[in-house]
């Protein structure tokens, strides 16, 4: 039955996630760059604002009015959307990650959509993304582009398998495809980092994969491909690719706190969206360390990773989670 007050707070959490994630997004360039350059004994932005804090103010709007150039043989109609599915699709999958729990005397859930099979979705959503790149390097009539769209794709098709393996052996244990049901298993015994390790380690390299960052950045691999599937763009639509990135990166951030973290809650302390935020912080730090630290894989090094080891221990974790969980069950 139709709801107009449950409409308009869907409506409202919506735009305020979204504002949240862009401005986070942003900060987050500055957050990558001053981290990086500590790392690497240098210095990173710090002259426009306070230590540098307006530097993603500067960058949007020198990119906003950058000329956007569209190549010559550059498919007219898959050119100019592809950034925006990669964006909408960063965007979507954070739709079902709770944030908090229900506000008192209102009836409001800081969530989105708390889907029954929020865990699918999650999946279905962060696949779209990779039609962005296929898209993308296919549209802008560029080899270098095709190439890292090729990338991409098998990259992606990859590693989508391991974080799938991953992700069902924690819902195996919690016993609920709702991110909300795991989050509450987890306030009621404990993380599943330390049920489920092996589970969160390959989460994690699948992770990193998934959102195409170093040391698995082989579809932009600017040593070989230039910029890879987003080499012919520029402006905002470029822009669009760059956003799509990090928004990703908060979004698996997100989606590893909920998973293995207990999410919004906290042991033995009152639970609320600031531990989400910190839990993700690490997160995120994680993301900037391993491209500071680790160089690239080689391609043939990448598949080799994900078919001849990962693959062979998320199935061997899964078996023996489930026989564990059917045998105490």
């Amino acid at each position: 039955m139709f709801d107009p007050f449950n409409l308009t707070v869907s409506v409202v959490l919506s735009l305020v996630i979204i504002f949240g994630l862009l401005t986070t997004m942003a900060y987050m360039t500055w957050f990558e760059r001053r981290v990086i350059s500590r790392l690497q004994a240098r210095i990173g932005p710090n002259k426009t604002g306070w230590e540098g804090l307006l530097q993603p103010l500067a960058d949007a709007i020198k990119l906003f009015f950058k000329e956007d150039i569209r190549p010559v043989f550059a498919d007219r109609l898959l050119y100019v959307t592809a950034p925006a599915i990669s964006l909408f699709a960063a965007l979507a999958a954070f739709a079902v990650i709770p944030v908090g729990g229900m506000i008192p005397g209102t009836g409001i859930t800081l969530q989105v959509a708390d889907l029954p099979v929020g865990v699918v979705y999650l999946l279905a959503a962060s696949s779209l993304g990779v039609y962005g790149i296929v898209l993308g390097g296919w549209g802008s009539g560029s080899k270098y582009s095709l190439l890292g769209a090729l990338r991409g794709a098998a990259q992606v098709v990859s590693y989508e398998l391991i974080l799938g393996i991953s992700i069902v052996s924690v819902t195996i244990v919690s016993g609920s495809l709702s991110l909300a049901g795991i989050v509450d298993a987890q306030a009621n015994s404990v993380w599943y980092v330390v049920l489920q390790p092996v589970a969160f380690v390959l989460f994690m390299i699948a992770g990193v994969a998934e959102t195409n960052r170093a040391p698995f950045d082989l579809p932009e691999a600017e040593s070989e491909l230039v910029a890879g599937y987003h080499t012919e763009y520029s402006g905002m639509r470029f822009a669009m690719y760059f956003i799509a990135e990090y928004v990703a990166m908060i979004s698996m951030s997100a989606v590893a706190a909920t998973l293995f973290f207990g999410g919004w809650t906290f042991p033995f302390l009152p639970g609320g969206p600031w531990w989400l935020i910190l839990k993700m912080l690490f997160f995120l730090f994680l993301f900037v360390w391993l491209r500071a630290t680790l160089p690239r894989l080689r391609y043939d090094q990448l598949m080799r990773l994900c078919w001849a080891v990962l693959l062979p221990i998320g199935l061997l974790n899964l078996a023996i989670t489930a026989i564990i969980v059917a045998a105490i069950g």
